[in-house]
C-alpha cells in the first residue's frame, strides 16, 4: 500500500536509513521483509543511506534530559568492519534491479562523515577505504559508485584536514575522498528551524546558491516537511506554518533548481516518508490527510 501511494503521488525512489551496530545490520527487516517482498516493489527504486551515527539517550524521552551523551551503540567502524559492510551491500543490494543507480552507478549515501573518519583512523585512512569501496563496486560489474555526501552546515573541519572557508580546499577534500554527489538530510542540519516555513525556504535558497558557487560536485536539492522532535526529547525547535501548500512552494523551488541544472540527474530528496518522531513525514495523518502527498503530485505529475 505504501509503495502504491508513493508511486501514485510521484515518489519513485525510497532512501532507506540503514544501520550497522555491534557487528550486524539493525532494523534491516524493514527493507528485506517489507519493501523487497512487496509484490509491487519493482514499481520504484531504493537506495541506502548509511546512518552511521552513534545511538545515545536522544531516542528516549525518559533518559534524554539526564544523560543525553551516553553512547549506547557506536556508529563508527574500523577498516575490517567497513569492508564487511561494503562487500555485503554490494552483493546483497547493489545488484538488485530495484537499486537506484545514476549512469549505471549504485548510489550510496553516508550520513556522518566525521564518525566515518573517526572509526577508520583518520582522513588518509578514510580516503584509502573509500577508494577500496569504489574499486570493489567496479569489480562487481558496475561502471563505478555514486558516493553521496550528506551535507550539514557549510564547513569542513575534520582531523587532518581543515578546509575552513577555502572552497578550493573543500573541493580537494571531496575529490580525495571520492564523493561524487551531495544532498542534505534535514533542514534542521543547516538552518534555524525554529521559524516560519516560508522564511526557512528563503534561507534554504541562499544555501543552495552558496553550494553552487563553492562545490564542483552535483548537489541534489533537499526539501524537509517540518521539524519537531519533542516526541523524542520532550522539547524542541518547531517549524511553523509548514502547511501542505507551503511545502508545495518548497517543491517548486527544488524543481526550478533541478531544471536549471540539466546536466545532473533530476533527483530531489525529501525528509521524510515516515519520520513521525521528528514530525516530518509525507504519510497521511488526521490533520492534513493526503495534503503533503498531494503537494508532490501537484508539482511532479500534473501538467
Amino acid at each position: 500500500m505504501e509503495i502504491n501511494q508513493a508511486v501514485t503521488h510521484g515518489i519513485n525512489v525510497f532512501i532507506f536509513d540503514w544501520y550497522w551496530y555491534d557487528g550486524r545490520a539493525f532494523m534491516e527487516t524493514t527493507l528485506d521483509s517489507g519493501f523487497l517482498k512487496a509484490g509491487n516493489s519493482r514499481q520504484m527504486k531504493f537506495y541506502l543511506m548509511w546512518a552511521n551515527h552513534d545511538v545515545n539517550n536522544y531516542w528516549d524521552t525518559r533518559l534524554y534530559k539526564y544523560h543525553d551523551d551516553n553512547v549506547i551503540w557506536q556508529g563508527s567502524v574500523d577498516r575490517a568492519e567497513f569492508e564487511k559492510i561494503c562487500s555485503r551491500n554490494i552483493n546483497k543490494y547493489f545488484k538488485l534491479p530495484q537499486y537506484y543507480k545514476i549512469d549505471g552507478k549504485p548510489v550510496f549515501m553516508i550520513y556522518d562523515l566525521p564518525n566515518l573518519i573517526k572509526g577508520l583512523g583518520g582522513i588518509e585512512q578514510t580516503i584509502d577505504a573509500l577508494k577500496w569501496f569504489r574499486e570493489e563496486t567496479k569489480k562487481a560489474g558496475f561502471p563505478g559508485l555514486d558516493l553521496q555526501f550528506t551535507m550539514w552546515a557549510n564547513n569542513f573541519n575534520f582531523s587532518g584536514f581543515d578546509a575552513g572557508k577555502d572552497k578550493n580546499l573543500k573541493n580537494e577534500m571531496i575529490r580525495k575522498l571520492g564523493f561524487t554527489s551531495a544532498t542534505h538530510y534535514q533542514f534542521a542540519h543547516f538552518v534555524n528551524v525554529d521559524d516560519d516555513y516560508l522564511t526557512i525556504l528563503e534561507e534554504v535558497k541562499r544555501e543552495w546558491a552558496k553550494i553552487d558557487t563553492t562545490f564542483e560536485l552535483p548537489y541534489y536539492p533537499h526539501i524537509s516537511i517540518g521539524w519537531d522532535n519533542s516526541p523524542r526529547t520532550g522539547k524542541s525547535a518547531v517549524v511553523r506554518n509548514n502547511a501542505p501548500q507551503n511545502f508545495e512552494k518548497g517543491l517548486r523551488m527544488a524543481k526550478a533548481y533541478v531544471d536549471s541544472h540539466p546536466r545532473q540527474a533530476p533527483l530531489i530528496t525529501i525528509n521524510s516518508w515516515n519520520e513521525w518522531t521528528e514530525t516530518s513525514y509525507l504519510e497521511p495523518d488526521n490533520v492534513n490527510g493526503y495534503g503533503y502527498l498531494d503537494a508532490v503530485k501537484n508539482v511532479f505529475l500534473k501538467p
